[in-house]
């Protein structure tokens, strides 16, 4: 594969709103589930099918965008992607029952889903090395806000204009994007490529323990982060009967806990390996989970203070190990690292989409369900962690 990386490398703020808007879809969505519960007449664990069937589309879309790129260009595949994209906002807008709204979540997913691949797939095959993961975590610490736009913007849409307003205000967001991608996004390697067959590189990655053991890290880090969104729009608005708005601004807390865990983790890339920040990140967000478990037993008063700090704590141990994760996956793969990256963001966000699942099934009314499937997860990582260091 020929590579023009040097003449055509894309500005940074544009990756970051390429691979940035994908989440804004899907956290937009979290603080209207009781608006979507109550409009279409389903369950509180229903409604939350939205976020899982999110990423099942989402996981089918990486490996299709991710090997479609590899044929047609990183562009080509973009903009395809982002007009698909717009369909399922589209939809969103004319769906009529819930059936409805789910297939419109899995176009949009399936479009939205090429801002992480293609974007991703750029970043790896344009920086090598430390340079790799300081990108990786400087990409992150700006990432760490599109969360917090997310629900902020369908918070505020919702409480003011309705959950209608919020499908509209995506629709206008699409078109803006497929209009500056198509004016800013350059070609970044030169076709024709060169495409190598799929099935050595399926049997390597197979047969590959250590890229099983990123997959594992990669999805249960962001099945944390979308599981959070997913049930902390029942704990804030229902349990402690705040408002979305409100919610919405708690996208904040979120934020800047994830920001200061990756620029720290870049500041800690001058003294410690990645895997050992990697195994801190995970240790960090088991303290976390664990004082949001006790705090869910405190008195009442001391309850909404002390679970937003122990998210805080949670989503900063998130935002220590997720980079890392990222930039040492493919390390094995850079020959072919479309194909590679396509099948491995399919493994992991199926991964995402089955932990999302798993927070919906679990969800009981009570506010200690969080924190303790947290604990779970989290204990299955660290495992896999320290084990993968052997």
């Amino acid at each position: 594969m020929k590579k023009n990386i040097e003449n055509n490398k894309p500005s940074i703020l544009l990756l970051i709103v390429l691979v940035g808007f994908p989440q804004i879809s899907e956290t937009i969505f979290s603080p209207s589930i009781p608006s979507i519960s109550r409009a279409f007449g389903v369950p509180m664990d229903e409604a939350q099918w939205t976020m899982s069937i999110y990423f099942v589309a989402f996981a089918i879309g990486v490996y299709y965008f991710g090997t479609l790129s590899d044929r047609i260009g990183r562009r080509k595949a973009m903009l395809i992607g982002i007009t698909l994209y717009i369909l399922g906002n589209l939809l969103c807008v004319l769906a009529n029952d819930f059936t409805l709204l789910l297939i419109a979540r899995f176009l949009q997913a399936f479009g939205a889903s090429v801002g992480s691949i293609i974007t991703q797939t750029i970043l790896r095959e344009s920086f090598n090395g430390v340079d790799r993961h300081k990108a990786f975590a400087q990409i992150s610490a700006a990432l760490a806000f599109t969360p917090a736009i997310g629900p902020l913007m369908g918070g505020f849409t919702n409480y003011y204009f309705g959950l209608q307003a919020v499908f509209l205000l995506l629709v206008g967001f699409s078109v803006i994007l497929l209009a500056t991608t198509y004016a800013k996004l350059p070609e970044t390697i030169t076709l024709p490529i060169t495409k190598k067959p799929l099935r050595p590189t399926l049997k390597r990655m197979i047969h590959d323990k250590r890229l099983w053991a990123y997959c594992l890290l990669i999805g249960g880090l962001n099945g944390i982060i979308f599981s959070y969104y997913s049930e902390a729009a029942f704990i804030f608005t229902k349990h402690f009967e705040l408002s979305t708005a409100t919610f919405g601004t708690l996208g904040i807390v979120v934020a800047i806990a994830t920001v200061i865990g990756a620029l720290t983790s870049k500041k800690l890339l001058e003294k410690f390996q990645s895997e050992t920040i990697i195994s801190i990140g995970i240790a960090i967000f088991l303290l976390g989970s664990l004082c949001a478990l006790l705090v869910s037993y405190s008195p009442d008063k001391l309850q909404l203070l002390g679970l937003i700090i122990s998210i805080f704590i949670i989503l900063f141990g998130v935002g220590l190990a997720l980079p890392n994760c990222l930039s040492l996956a493919l390390v094995d793969f850079q020959q072919e690292i479309g194909t590679a990256g396509a099948i491995f963001s399919l493994m992991y966000y199926l991964l995402v989409s089955l932990i999302i699942y798993g927070m919906s099934y679990v969800h009981n009314g009570s506010i200690t369900a969080m924190p303790v499937y947290f604990l779970l997860i989290g204990s299955i990582m660290m495992i896999v962690s320290v084990r993968k260091e052997k």
